[in-house]
């Protein structure tokens, strides 16, 4: 009963720290990159980072919430992910040395996404 709980704590914090994301992310799409240049918009461009901290600040609270087991298997997860992740985006570096189109930092994070998806469904093929 206690895992459950969590996780639908867990559910409801990353959510609405994904809903003030894509809320700040539309506004600022719409109002910040008209705006002339300066202090103001470069804050308003920046705060859809609230949300990115909030979801942040949620999965801290519920990594912080869980066992040693699950903390150990989130971490490895993690581990491994970011491995993968820096491997492909430093190979992808000498890529566009080679001529490959020159790629944003926004790939950076659905790479990462898709490499820690990859990394679960792994781990839970290994434990059952």
């Amino acid at each position: 009963m206690r895992t459950k709980k969590m996780a639908v704590t867990y559910a409801i914090e990353l959510m609405a720290a994904m809903f003030v994301y894509a809320a700040l992310l539309v506004a600022t799409i719409k109002f910040g990159r008209p705006m002339q240049e300066g202090l103001l918009r470069t804050l308003v461009l920046l705060s859809p980072m609230l949300g990115f901290v909030l979801a942040g600040w949620a999965i801290l609270r519920h990594f912080r919430r869980t066992d040693e087991y699950m903390r150990q298997n989130a971490l490895e997860s993690v581990a491994i992910t970011a491995a993968i992740t820096a491997a492909l985006t430093f190979s992808y570096g000498f890529l566009e040395t080679a001529g490959y189109p020159r790629l944003s930092m926004f790939w950076v994070w659905p790479v990462m996404g898709a490499v820690w998806a990859l990394v679960l469904a792994v781990q839970a093929w290994r434990m059952r």
